[in-house]
């Protein structure tokens, strides 16, 4: 007598609550980095989870949400902003971490995600644009800082000045796909000195 075929292995069960919550929310990361938005499906995120597609639908009406969660919930987190003592020192910790946190799967993710006809669905624009101006925000001190020790002229837009810091690493990793690194940033960080101190980078 020949032995029944055994059943497709099955991924190991997450259980319930957070638990659930955050494997869901992980593995919709991966499928964006993966298949990117206009692929993803919740039956690829919930085989990567482990977990029923029903589970995914009780918890997300749909996977706009299900991925505006995972992309909100990742970058949410506070970043520690640098105090080196002089500004030069600042915009290079904040321009390598740009780096280190948009070359992760999770903010490949978000690229792909920014990028797509994601950006028309309200609530993931929404986000997107809330995780920018939540960057510029918190590392406007810096700017400010440099200003009042001299280090940078008077009336120089910290908007601007991070945005001039942010372009040439966002450049790199949305149209020319160049290598993106610390050697990047440091790069970044004297174009952004220089046309700060040609006054360059003036409040509107």
């Amino acid at each position: 007598m020949e032995s029944a075929e055994p059943s497709p292995k099955r991924p190991p069960a997450v259980g319930r609550g957070e638990k659930m919550r955050a494997a869901v929310l992980a593995a919709t990361l991966a499928e964006l980095t993966q298949t990117g938005y206009a692929a993803l499906t919740v039956d690829g995120v919930a085989r990567r989870a482990g977990v029923h597609k029903t589970t995914i639908y009780r918890n997300w009406s749909d996977s706009d949400r299900l991925v505006a969660d995972a992309l909100a919930g990742h970058f949410a987190t506070d970043i520690p902003i640098p105090d080196t003592g002089a500004v030069e020192g600042d915009l290079r910790e904040l321009a390598r971490a740009l780096v280190a946190t948009m070359t992760t799967p999770a903010g490949r993710a978000l690229l792909t995600t920014v990028l797509s006809d994601a950006v028309r669905v309200p609530r993931l624009a929404e986000i997107k644009n809330a995780l920018f101006d939540d960057r510029f925000r918190r590392a406007e001190p810096v700017v400010t800082r440099a200003v009042e020790r001299g280090e940078l002229p008077a009336g120089t837009d910290p908007a601007e000045l991070l945005r001039t810091l942010a372009a040439p690493i966002y450049f790199r990793l949305v149209f020319t796909g160049d290598p993106v690194d610390d050697t990047t940033a440091d790069r970044a960080v004297r174009v952004t000195l220089a046309a700060a101190h040609a006054h360059a980078l003036p409040a509107a």
